[in-house]
């Protein structure tokens, strides 16, 4: 059956499974995890827009791993990743701009979230970690940023691939360009999968998989601001100006989260 079988697809000219949504079986520590009460009611409101449960399987999340998580914001996934960490024997590292850089206070807790390990990921920054150590390093909306600053974006996936150990797997969610051109360099936010699958093989990887999970096809990609036009950002003025309280969100709060890719790349070994 269509549900118990990976669809294939020929892409950048190799095979490549197309996952539906329900071939994961479910992770019970996992659903608990998102579940659970601790989180914060804004990030759970956003849950059916970014479907956590079912990226983290499709990207291949185990029980015991060492996993990274690049510029973890507010603590989004933190607060899935860490306490399935905790409870599954793995780690979880968070991968931040700078060395003092943290996550919210309280993720301190540990019997909630365990030992959250941090390392540093910038422009500039060193190795995220010894190499051949990670089993998963998750980027999610991050690329997009990374494309302004020139070399940036092919840092990180050269550095992702050095920390990954040999089968260790890349988890990648961004604003999805396709089916038209990214502009330039994306500062509208949106990213042709092209671009980010190149930078992915140049330095290593193969994409194994891509997935529909966070495909929104009500996006239209031409909002006034940019993917930030949309929920959760909702701007109503140009970077940097203040607020236009006379704006219309109505259009774009119908739409929702913007159409994203979903990824899964894996270091050969």
């Amino acid at each position: 059956m269509l549900s118990r079988t990976l669809m294939l697809a020929v892409a950048l000219g190799g095979l490549v499974a197309v996952a539906p949504l329900c071939a994961f079986a479910a992770d019970a520590k996992l659903a608990a995890a998102v579940a659970a009460p601790g989180r914060d009611a804004a990030n759970k409101a956003r849950d059916g827009a970014r479907h956590p449960q079912a990226s983290l399987e499709f990207w291949g999340l185990k029980p015991g791993q060492t996993v990274i998580e690049v510029a973890p914001g507010g603590g989004y996934w933190s607060e899935i990743l860490a306490p399935y960490a905790k409870n599954t024997g793995g780690h979880y590292i968070a991968a931040t701009g700078k060395a003092d850089q943290k996550l919210p206070d309280k993720f301190n807790d540990k019997a909630a979230y365990g030992d959250i390990r941090y390392t540093v990921f910038s422009n500039d920054s060193g190795p995220m970690g010894a190499a051949n150590s990670a089993d998963l390093v998750i980027t999610a909306r991050n690329i997009h940023d990374w494309l302004w600053t020139p070399g940036m974006a092919e840092k990180s996936m050269r550095d992702f691939y050095a920390v990954l150990k040999p089968g260790g797997i890349l988890a990648v969610e961004d604003h999805r360009a396709d089916p038209r051109p990214q502009h330039g360099d994306a500062r509208d936010g949106y990213v042709a999968t092209s671009t980010i699958v190149s930078m992915a093989e140049k330095a290593g990887f193969k994409l194994e998989a891509k997935s529909e999970i966070n495909a929104n096809p009500k996006d239209t990609k031409d909002h006034p601001f940019g993917v930030w036009t949309l929920p959760p950002v909702r701007r109503s003025a140009p970077s940097g100006q203040p607020d236009n309280a006379k704006f219309d969100h109505t259009k774009y709060d119908a739409i929702g989260e913007s159409d994203r890719m979903t990824l899964r790349f894996r270091k050969p070994g």
